[in-house]
């Protein structure tokens, strides 16, 4: 972004323009999200209060080093360059390759979409999906972000950390409701967190999407640590309370076997 300059060793006042460059296309990345996925520059002067000449230019730097590229529609999206440090991302997790086999024979024992999410700060991020095939689908994107008050991932997550811990991170969330059942009093989220615990799964049923059921268990890593939760999303009329203890088995069976694996390898 800089010339090379900025990134030797060199006065004060060059490591902190250094850093402030590097600051300022970080804040541009950050304006994408699911409902944006093009920004244009005078969108980008007014999120960083600069002149649009000044936008234009941290965003030329972007494009040349292939983390945004100029949208055909007009504006700037996400680059190629951007796609493969996410692929390199879950690489590096190793979870991913681990976890991949058995969400596919999870999937297709349940007919069910299969999800895999890691906590990030108080929310739920999914990493890896398996979708069943179904008229009517219900599907995760990856990087998706799930709320911490409503889903079963995002609960199962949550549950297995300390009490304040858990109050801590959720103290500067505001907790949104989503449907008739979605939880948004703290005091009322701990004792159900207490209640998963204790049952060692979580059940949603219509918090987070009407009608969407989720079934979810911890995954562990080599520590006994949470590493991420496996999960089963499905229409709710499709898993009946009778077959409902068959799919929890199948979840919790599945979510040991990635801990397996897991401790073989190290994570």
């Amino acid at each position: 972004m800089a010339g090379r300059k900025s990134v030797e060793a060199g006065p004060a006042g060059q490591y902190r323009e250094r850093n402030s460059t590097a600051d300022r296309a970080l804040d541009i990345l950050g304006l994408f999200s699911e409902t944006t996925l093009s920004i244009s520059g005078q969108e980008v002067a007014t999120a960083l209060g600069t002149a649009r000449s000044t936008a234009y230019r941290y965003l030329q730097s972007l494009v040349g080093s292939g983390f945004l590229e100029e949208d055909p529609g007009g504006g700037f999206r996400l680059g190629l360059r951007v796609l493969e440090l996410a692929r390199l991302a879950r690489r590096g997790y190793g979870l991913s390759e681990i976890a991949m086999p058995v969400m596919r024979e999870l999937c297709a024992e349940v007919g069910e979409t299969v999800l895999l999410t890691r906590r990030a700060g108080a929310a739920a991020i999914c990493v890896e999906r398996c979708e069943a095939d179904h008229p009517v689908r219900i599907s995760y994107e990856r990087g998706s972000v799930l709320p911490p008050n409503a889903g079963a991932s995002a609960l199962a997550l949550l549950a297995w950390l300390p009490e304040q811990e858990c109050r801590d991170l959720l103290a500067p969330e505001r907790l949104q409701r989503f449907t008739a059942r979605t939880i948004t009093d703290v005091d009322v989220l701990m004792e159900r967190l207490a209640e998963i615990r204790r049952e060692g799964y979580t059940i949603s049923r219509g918090e987070l999407d009407a009608d969407i059921l989720g079934i979810a268990a911890t995954v562990r890593g080599p520590s006994g640590g949470v590493v991420a939760a496996l999960s089963v999303a499905a229409l709710e009329h499709r898993v009946p309370d009778r077959r409902l203890a068959e799919v929890v088995t199948a979840v919790r069976r599945a979510a040991e076997s990635i801990g397996d694996q897991l401790a073989l390898v190290g994570d």
